[in-house]
């Protein structure tokens, strides 16, 4: 579901146990790496148009181009953007999320490091790019390392899953889980990541907009999994985050009896040039 994105009356309202006080950025962000290879495991990829529409808003081929991926986790989009035939770099903050990247992907370079400080020469890059992780940077000092890294003419390319809010199963779900953290329903949520102005707020960039939408269709297993990994639940206690996943097991095989579900995002891009 959207965890980083109106329907205010859920069709399936279930029960709202109270929230658990809110974990700190910091602890969240930490969370990843005692489950990378859950995270790696279950986490759903992109779909090749993604890639196709960062080319056309960057003016650019991503073959043969230099390319920094960000944040880049267990390496999902880096694996996407080396197939496609960039050469690329991966730089990983976490200790656990980089040694799960090095166990498969080990054919492709990575560096620990983040955003606000990047451990890169200046106008080296032809891109640089955020899957799932601009929002764990501090824009103040991310843009600024990212247009100091990028040669003239670069692109910065940030790009998120998000839930497909206009499927009725998926905007209950995500409904469920809004109630379980109690915050922002996930329309709300999305409202602000549609909002180019938050990726920066000092104005400096201007970003050109896309949404792609995909699907797939995996094992309700596999998508509870997928749940499971996001930090939010994984700073939750192993009890509560048990009771919730057992309950959305059984909404889900009331849609799904063949325990196949259908998942279905769209994936948020934003991609400025350094001019």
């Amino acid at each position: 579901m959207t965890t980083g994105q109106s329907q205010s009356h859920p069709r399936n309202p279930g029960p709202n146990p109270a929230p658990a006080p809110a974990p700190s950025h910091a602890a969240r962000a930490r969370s990843f790496n005692t489950a990378a290879a859950q995270y790696a495991a279950n986490r759903p990829s992109y779909p090749p148009a993604l890639l196709d529409a960062v080319e056309e808003e960057a003016g650019r081929s991503l073959t043969g181009a230099r390319v920094v991926d960000v944040g880049a986790g267990t390496g999902i989009a880096t694996a996407l953007l080396h197939t496609r035939g960039a050469e690329v770099i991966a730089v990983e903050p976490g200790e656990g999320m980089a040694a799960q990247f090095h166990a498969t992907r080990p054919g492709i370079p990575i560096v620990r490091g983040n955003g606000d400080a990047l451990p890169l020469a200046d106008a080296t890059a032809d891109f640089v790019t955020y899957a799932q992780a601009w929002h764990w940077t501090d824009p103040a000092r991310s843009v600024p390392e990212a247009l100091r890294v990028l040669r003239p003419g670069g692109a910065l390319a940030l790009w998120w899953n998000t839930s497909a809010l206009d499927v009725g199963w998926i905007a209950d779900a995500s409904e469920r889980i809004s109630r379980f953290f109690g915050i922002d329903n996930a329309f709300e949520q999305r409202k602000r990541a549609d909002r180019t102005d938050l990726a920066d707020p000092s104005g400096r960039l201007r970003f050109a907009r896309r949404e792609v939408r995909w699907s797939r269709r995996v094992p309700v297993d596999t998508h509870l999994a997928n749940i499971g990994s996001h930090s939010a639940f994984l700073v939750t206690s192993e009890a509560r985050r048990t009771e919730f996943l057992a309950a959305e097991r059984a909404h889900l095989l009331k849609i799904f009896p063949d325990g196949v579900v259908e998942e279905t995002y769209d994936v948020l891009l934003l991609v400025a040039l350094n001019a």
